[in-house]
């Protein structure tokens, strides 16, 4: 996956809606932090591909339906880019078509538009770092989802790939599933922080992850959680 691409304090974000009001707010809430800078807005996913090469933002917050081109389609071709930012989708629907759709097109997290101001910030934080964020009714739904989805196969294949990992690659693996950040899973094996990195960078390869909510899926489909 992308991310921030330099040794900045800063994180450079892109706001991506339709809904001018929604950028407005957006905006307030972002800019008035010390870590944060709004970059630039766009107001549909064609827009947005433009602006991401202008302005190389760390992180898009994404709307998904927009004119022109969605934010599913539009998060598809950022993802196709050697070094895409992360990208997280802010929608008003938390229908399962499009948890599954918004991660499927590379997307590192996805939150309803009601989520709190203050964890708006912290997700955007959290995604920058490396982590994933999805808010609770998110999982559930996707968890509920992939429960639908022939169970019995899913296991055996999840199972094949996690077979492919070493034990320290497996241990990572479960801290991933379990929802922890990188510090959290260096503090709890002992490792360093690049360590842990590096070990996830590894899962990618070895499960075809493109994110890190992917490696915690397999993980729960193999049913080691």
């Amino acid at each position: 996956m992308g991310g921030l691409t330099r040794d900045a304090a800063v994180v450079r974000v892109l706001v991506v809606d339709d809904d001018p009001l929604v950028r407005s707010a957006l905006v307030l809430m972002l800019g008035g932090q010390d870590d944060l800078e709004v970059v630039g807005e766009a107001v549909d996913g064609r827009e947005a591909l433009a602006r991401v090469a202008d302005l190389s933002p760390d992180v898009v917050l994404m709307d998904i339906r927009m004119p022109r081109l969605n934010g599913l389609d539009a998060t598809r071709e950022l993802h196709r880019a050697p070094h895409p930012p992360r990208v997280i989708v802010l929608t008003t629907f938390d229908a399962d078509e499009h948890v599954v759709g918004a991660l499927g097109a590379g997307a590192d997290g996805f939150l309803l538009k009601d989520t709190p101001p203050a964890q708006i910030v912290a997700a955007v934080r959290r995604v920058a770092a490396g982590d994933p964020m999805l808010s609770p009714s998110v999982t559930r739904t996707l968890i509920d989802r992939l429960r639908e989805q022939a169970p019995d196969d899913r296991a055996a294949a999840a199972s094949r790939r996690l077979g492919a990992l070493t034990e320290r690659e497996l241990e990572v693996a479960l801290c991933v599933g379990r929802g922890h950040s990188n510090a959290e899973i260096a503090a709890a094996l002992h490792l360093s922080v690049p360590t842990v990195k590096a070990h996830v960078s590894r899962l990618f390869d070895k499960i075809g992850a493109t994110n890190r909510v992917q490696i915690a899926i397999c993980v729960h489909d193999a049913g080691l959680l």
